[in-house]
């Protein structure tokens, strides 16, 4: 029964929006920090993830490990793996994006591509989540992969579906041979965090505590505390604060509406509190926020 419940409230947290389209579910995005977005939250969804750094630092977080990222690294975030980047205090980080569904390269198919590799990967359990540098044993294939992609997106070319497909084969390809017999087993800590950070997003219009959280793992709030700690570097209540402000932040980019109604939205229900802790976490406050990325 508890396996049930964790799987439904697991399917509430997964990101869900689709990248490119039905029958093409790939694509990649340019992306700056803080330009764009100030920081993206710890999160996981079920398609395959690629952060390919092109100009300055930034944090990466996989998993429960964090990365310093700099100029050219590649990060392989495999399907289900958390995920988080931060940005490195003083600097920006421009980086591509590359995000799709495994299930576009053949899994499902009845061959051993699918069954040994495909399949295993969009579950999870191929491949490791890494980082490669410059340098690097197969880097330069590897990145030769990701340019090919940018290429072929970029000219839509006739066939140009099929270039990415075998480049995103290709990449694959390379990544077992590096990390050959080496599947990534997800932790039971890293399931119970999943499960935690989906009951966040489900309330988060509500006040949450601590101790309600405690109450949800069958934990103490100390032990709690020093689990989420553990876990994901900081603490719970800064967690939840950096998401809620994340959203006010998109919000305040994409939409035209009051900022008394964004911070109440994402949870705030006290005006000069937002106010005060978006300037504080960000430098600006929000109106100045809204205007700077018109």
């Amino acid at each position: 029964m508890g396996s049930e419940r964790e799987e439904k409230i697991k399917k509430r947290y997964e990101e869900t929006k689709k990248h490119g389209s039905r029958l093409f579910p790939f694509n990649i995005y340019p992306c700056t920090i803080p330009l764009d977005f100030p920081s993206v939250v710890l999160h996981w969804h079920k398609e395959m993830e690629l952060i390919y750094v092109k100009k300055g630092r930034g944090k990466i977080q996989l998993g429960m490990k964090t990365y310093p990222g700099k100029e050219g690294d590649i990060f392989v975030i495999p399907p289900g793996t958390l995920h988080a980047i931060r940005r490195e205090p003083g600097h920006s980080m421009e980086y591509e994006n590359i995000i799709f569904e495994v299930e576009f390269l053949g899994a499902g198919a009845a061959d051993v591509c699918a069954g040994e590799y495909l399949n295993p990967l969009a579950a999870g359990r191929l491949l490791p989540p890494v980082r490669l540098s410059g340098g690097e044993e197969g880097y330069e294939k590897t990145a030769a992969c990701l340019q090919q992609m940018e290429r072929l997106c970029g000219s839509r070319e006739a066939g140009f579906e099929l270039g990415v497909k075998a480049a995103a084969l290709e990449l694959i390809f390379l990544l077992v041979q590096k990390f050959p017999g080496s599947p990534h087993n997800i932790s039971p800590d890293m399931e119970r965090l999943k499960s935690v950070l989906q009951e966040i997003e489900r309330r988060d219009r509500e006040p949450l505590t601590v101790a309600d959280m405690a109450d949800f793992c069958g934990w103490s709030s100390s032990h709690f505390m020093r689990w989420f700690k553990q876990m994901t570097g900081g603490s719970f209540i800064s967690y939840v604060n950096d998401r809620r402000l994340s959203a006010a932040a998109e919000n305040l980019r994409r939409s035209d509406e009051k900022i008394v109604t964004i911070a109440a939205n994402a949870g705030f229900e006290n005006l000069s509190n937002f106010n005060r802790q978006f300037k504080a976490r960000y430098g600006i406050t929000p109106r100045e926020y809204r205007k700077k990325t018109i």
